[in-house]
């Protein structure tokens, strides 16, 4: 049997529009633990990965997520702030990666063991894509697998901002019809909205509480998440109101959306100037 090399790669940098150096938080609050530290750690009991790759880019400030990588003892690469794409594909390039795994650095209860049930069926089906999203996980569970000449197409052939931003979109959005793709489903009745990652300083209290309640294990899978979400439900509320950032393909998505954020915010009068032009039909890509 080929020995593949599969190697995880963190996106990570300082700046963020919401919450700034979101990860260079310590989680939990006053541990002297970065939530970047918290995922590479987590990943690092991973089954199947043989590299982790912090994947930040060459603006000063991220200077400290380099510092990071060095501390906790994995590799990193410094590319494009903006064309995150570029950053990936020259990152699995450096380190001859033939299957890649996408994890994010603002989730920090990444499961290794459902990271390593996404890598397995995705070698398993012999598929271009496998990922859990919208399977049913929680939005801070997502795990992405794909493999080196896929992302090497993607790389070549996306032409849009939003594609080169988020490195995948070009393969399950735009053009699923070039791809083998497998979807994986959730086993377990996690509850329906929960936030496990880290956007706003909600989502940090709410982490910052789940930290809390395992300090003497910090690796907590997402079956123990579950069990503490059903003994205190109220958990949830902290961050239960935040509208998790979408990838839209044209400008009628992005109004839909829009309408749902004023209408959110009771502002009606807006709200209703944008019901009113999307009437109209009058708007364009």
């Amino acid at each position: 049997m080929i020995s593949l090399k599969i190697g995880a790669i963190v996106q990570a940098r300082a700046s963020s529009t919401r919450l700034p150096e979101k990860v260079l938080l310590e989680l939990p609050y006053g541990s002297g633990i970065a939530v970047l530290q918290q995922v590479i750690r987590r990943l690092k009991t991973s089954k199947q990965l043989n590299e982790i790759i912090i994947a930040t880019t060459t603006k000063p400030e991220d200077k400290r997520i380099v510092s990071i990588a060095e501390e906790e003892d994995v590799k990193f690469f410094r590319g494009s702030e903006k064309d995150v794409l570029k950053r990936f594909y020259l990152s699995a390039l450096e380190n001859d990666l033939d299957v890649i795994v996408r994890v994010t650095s603002d989730c920090p209860c990444v499961d290794p063991l459902i990271v390593d049930q996404v890598i397995k069926a995705h070698l398993d089906s012999k598929s271009d894509y496998t990922s859990n999203i919208n399977g049913g996980f929680p939005r801070g569970l997502d795990v992405e697998v794909f493999n080196f000449k896929v992302l090497e197409t993607v790389f070549y052939e996306a032409a849009h901002d939003f594609e080169k931003e988020h490195v995948t979109p070009y393969i399950y959005k735009t053009h699923p019809e070039k791809f083998k793709i497998t979807s994986i489903l959730s086993d377990e009745s996690f509850e329906d909205n929960v936030r496990l990652t880290l956007d706003t300083i909600e989502d940090y209290a709410f982490l910052c509480c789940l930290y809390d309640y395992f300090p003497d294990n910090n690796l907590f899978d997402s079956d123990k998440i579950v069990l503490l979400l059903k003994e205190k439900p109220w958990l949830k509320f902290i961050n239960a109101k935040i509208i998790q950032k979408q990838i839209h393909i044209d400008l009628k998505q992005e109004l839909i959306e829009s309408i749902k954020l004023l209408d959110l915010q009771e502002l009606n009068r807006a709200k209703k100037i944008l019901e009113d032009y999307m009437d109209e039909n009058i708007y364009t890509d």
